[in-house]
């Protein structure tokens, strides 16, 4: 992955410990600021926005409280099915809206992937073997489909710069046990269920989901942690648009995707050669995308 510089706060009471792509991580100083929260990490949500292992410039502004603040309603809705690792939202004011108080988790070497409409790369894998990660589906289905129940698809999570690759749900058992295995797929599948049936209800269609799990140190129970249910991990579709047989308008970055392969960008993405800055109307139209998104699923109005 090309990196851009990350521009980092500096926090009182917080020390910078690491950057994503999105994302920016501190643990307590140690100072009597922090010094009674625990073990626990403050994740910021960035402005900053990738696409096809680039971080481009310049970032899509308010992305970073549409993240934080949708993910904080989902974990509300999910409270009942599953623990989270959110501690507090009360955080330095140089990062307020956008930023976590969480609870350190021992997370689970897998992405959990919940798919309920076959497209990206379940529709390629669908195209060699009429299945998905081992998971047999009917003939006859085209990028969109709705597929005839909601199927778990897990992934191997990759290296920073490298694609996460689907994998069977043995490889999972392999990797956790077949105890854990089975409760991560039940969990991941009862959320996207519940999830499903919550933005269907404010026509926006849940196509799929990635959710990332771990053990709390203290209870031992399974726990959702990172971000939930946001457009930069689901698929939100319209449900008026939507139209299986083409590619379905969404609420996230497929501006940005789309003016990058496009000939107006003049960028070559097979080159050695990082992407050129994106224009004011890309930004402008992402950022409206991910507002519409927290707004039509939460139905408040978010001011950023």
């Amino acid at each position: 992955m090309r990196h851009t510089r990350r521009v980092t706060a500096d926090l009182p009471g917080w020390t910078h410990t690491y950057s994503g792509k999105v994302r920016d991580l501190y643990v307590p100083d140690g100072s009597a600021a922090t010094a009674s929260l625990g073990d626990v990490v403050l994740v910021v949500a960035s402005d900053r926005v990738s696409a096809y292992d680039h971080v481009l410039s310049p970032g899509i502004p308010g992305k970073g409280v549409v993240l934080t603040q949708l993910s904080l309603w989902w974990f509300e809705q999910l409270a009942d099915l599953v623990p989270n690792h959110v501690v507090s939202t009360d955080v330095p004011a140089a990062v307020a809206g956008r930023a976590m108080v969480c609870r350190r988790l021992e997370m689970f070497p897998v992405e959990c992937v919940a798919r309920g409409y076959l497209t990206g790369s379940g529709l390629a894998e669908y195209r060699v073997s009429r299945s998905v990660t081992g998971i047999a589906l009917p003939d006859g289905l085209v990028d969109g489909s709705r597929l005839p129940e909601p199927i778990f698809t897990p992934a191997t999570k990759a290296e920073l710069g490298e694609h996460d690759e689907n994998v069977p749900f043995e490889t999972v058992v392999a990797q956790v046990g077949a105890e854990v295995a089975d409760a991560l797929r039940s969990l991941t599948l009862a959320v996207y269920g519940r999830a499903e049936a919550i933005a269907r209800e404010r026509g926006v269609i849940l196509a799929d989901t990635k959710l990332e799990f771990g053990t709390d140190p203290t209870t031992g129970a399974i726990t959702l942690g990172d971000e939930v249910l946001t457009p930069d991990s689901s698929r939100f579709w319209p449900a008026d648009l939507w139209h299986p047989g083409r590619a379905q308008a969404s609420f996230d970055k497929q501006y940005v995707r789309d003016w990058l392969t496009s000939d107006a960008s003049g960028w070559d993405r097979a080159s050695d050669t990082p992407p050129p800055p994106l224009p004011a109307d890309v930004v402008a139209r992402t950022r409206d995308r991910y507002v519409e998104a927290y707004e039509r699923l939460t139905g408040n109005p978010l001011a950023v």
